[in-house]
């Protein structure tokens, strides 16, 4: 069973509103469901009916918070696919990225076909592109989507996720990759754990980052084997 047009549907829905109204939404389904329950108790139907809905509005945002975090574990895109949501797969060759005199690994890549500068971050949960960068690749926040809490240095911001259809870089190709549009970072764009933990293997030797795929037959990038300083 194909349950993607009804997740949509819901998500669409849910992620419309804001989320302090979640969580007002939630409290007062919490509060309608012990009123229904009481009034069951009484034999009345419409203590079954407000018991009932308040269930299923639960279970919709539990469903919705799940399937989004569940995005976020590698182990979890076989389900994603099997219940017909789109799977997030990096394929390729191998890349060598050389560390920069400011410390950290760059890379050149291409977002939608659009050249951008990136920074290898391991500790960022979620690839970040920055807001000029997600303009020129004609990226949106979803609204299927709910948004995630990013920490920058202005404080601890509300941001929308997106879904990269294509990135690349040196020999790494990534599709269907979930990312945040993030403000206040000017035009550094960040690649996240969400993608390096779907190679098969990264490691620093000697000062150089390999990155390691899998399923290289299914790349169809470049053959170079380096990347972009």
């Amino acid at each position: 069973m194909d349950i993607k047009p009804v997740f949509d549907q819901l998500a669409a829905t849910i992620g419309s509103i804001p989320q302090s109204g979640l969580l007002v939404i939630a409290v007062a389904a919490l509060l309608f469901g012990w009123l229904g329950g009481a009034l069951a108790r009484r034999e009345l139907f419409i203590g079954r009916l407000l018991s009932t809905g308040s269930t299923l509005v639960l279970c919709g945002v539990l469903v919705l918070i799940v399937l989004q975090l569940a995005r976020l574990d590698p182990r979890f895109d076989v389900a994603m696919s099997d219940v017909g949501l789109a799977e997030q797969s990096v394929v390729g060759g191998e890349t060598r990225v050389e560390l920069a005199p400011d410390g950290h690994y760059w890379l050149n890549a291409e977002v939608n076909g659009v050249p951008a500068r990136f920074l290898v971050d391991t500790g960022a949960t979620l690839t970040a592109i920055s807001e000029p960068t997600a303009r020129a690749a004609g990226l949106e926040p979803r609204a299927d989507r709910l948004p995630v809490m990013m920490t920058t240095a202005n404080g601890t911001i509300s941001v929308g996720t997106t879904t990269v259809e294509e990135l690349r870089f040196g020999n790494v190709a990534a599709f269907g990759l979930d990312a945040v549009i993030a403000p206040n970072i000017g035009e550094t764009n960040v690649i996240g754990m969400n993608l390096l933990s779907r190679l098969a293997q990264w490691r620093v030797e000697g000062g150089t980052l390999i990155l390691v795929p899998n399923n290289p037959q299914d790349a169809q990038v470049g053959t170079t084997g380096t990347s972009a300083d």
